[in-house]
C-alpha cells in the first residue's frame, strides 16, 4: 500500500473511524512527543506540546497507531494512557 491509497495528493484530510483527521497528524505528534521529552524544553513549550500531544490522541487511536507503535519512553506512555 502506498500513502496516496490512504489519503490522495490533493487530499488534506482522510475519515477513520469517523473522524476527519488532517494530513501531517502523526508528524505532529512525533515532534511534539520530543519537544515534551526534551529536557531543554521550557516548561510553557513542555505544556503547549503536552496539550497538542493529547488533543492528537483521539485521531492517532483511530488510525490504529498505537495498535501497531507503543511510545519506548515510560512518560509518553503514561501520558498516552491517561489521556
Amino acid at each position: 500500500m502506498h500513502a496516496s491509497d490512504i489519503l490522495p495528493d490533493h487530499a488534506n484530510h482522510a475519515v477513520f473511524d469517523g473522524l476527519a483527521i488532517r494530513k501531517g497528524t502523526v508528524a505532529a505528534f512525533l515532534a511534539n512527543a520530543r519537544t515534551w521529552l526534551d529536557d531543554a524544553t521550557p516548561p510553557a513549550g513542555r505544556a503547549s506540546a503536552e496539550r497538542e500531544i493529547t488533543a492528537a490522541l483521539p485521531a492517532l487511536r483511530a488510525l490504529g497507531l498505537f495498535e501497531v507503535l507503543a511510545p519506548r519512553d515510560a512518560r509518553l506512555q503514561a501520558l498516552v494512557d491517561r489521556s
